[in-house]
């Protein structure tokens, strides 16, 4: 995939998604970019970046990989069938953390169930997810990507269940300049939720994996509702 331009559709334009933005436009895709308030108030990320502002829908149309980075509470929002349109095989990378108290209120079927956010985002949005970034401090997109084998570079839980979405997403992250370490499959994508060790973590690839190991399936208290 290296040197390849993708048609990246990304929906939300705060901090995790502009920066994204700023990133993969610097390195040549082609960057369809949305929010919920439309397309007109994207007109200076569009100028900044050479995104193109549009729709939810006209984000993923076509799109080899798309960013879903909204709130959770408004994920059940996102259009109906929003991926109908999106190129065969297309990677959806899931950003989200559950915030039951801080900002979402509390989602019964996470909470019941004890399933992962991002579990509940693909039954929301009806295709699989890839969990990245999720615990990602939104400036670091663009103050501490570094080349492949440099000491400080950082490395990013990845998690999902489709092997082959995976594989491009990590390639892109290490297009960002960043390493990966695979969490495994969605229901083990707890282990890089809030308030796990890895979450927020600026570290290696031998650290974030020793994190990873060190994590507890309990929910922590302040993210329950």
């Amino acid at each position: 995939m290296k040197g390849s331009v993708m048609r990246i559709g990304i929906i939300g334009a705060g901090n995790i998604g502009g920066n994204l933005t700023r990133r993969l436009t610097a390195l040549g895709h082609d960057v369809f970019v949305a929010n919920s308030r439309g397309p007109h108030t994207l007109k200076e990320l569009a100028q900044e970046t050479g995104a193109t502002p549009v729709t939810a829908e006209e984000a993923a149309r076509d799109a080899e990989i798309v960013i879903v980075t909204v709130p959770v509470k408004a994920v059940p929002n996102l259009p109906s069938g929003l991926l109908d349109g999106a190129a065969e095989g297309v990677a959806v990378i899931d950003t989200n953390n559950y915030y039951p108290q801080q900002r979402d209120g509390r989602i019964d079927e996470i909470e019941d169930e004890g399933i992962t956010e991002s579990r509940w985002t693909e039954r929301r949005i009806g295709h699989s997810v890839i969990k990245a970034f999720n615990g990602t401090y939104a400036q670091d997109i663009l103050d501490r990507p570094r080349p492949a084998g440099a000491p400080d570079r950082v490395a990013l839980p990845v998690a999902g269940d489709d092997e082959a979405a995976k594989t491009k997403v990590r390639a892109l992250i290490d297009q960002l300049g960043f390493d990966t370490v695979d969490t495994g499959g969605i229901d083990d994508s707890w282990r890089q939720q809030p308030d796990t060790p890895v979450y927020g973590l600026r570290a290696g690839t031998a650290e974030v994996t020793k994190a990873l190991a060190e994590a507890s399936p309990d929910r922590p208290a302040a993210f329950r509702g």
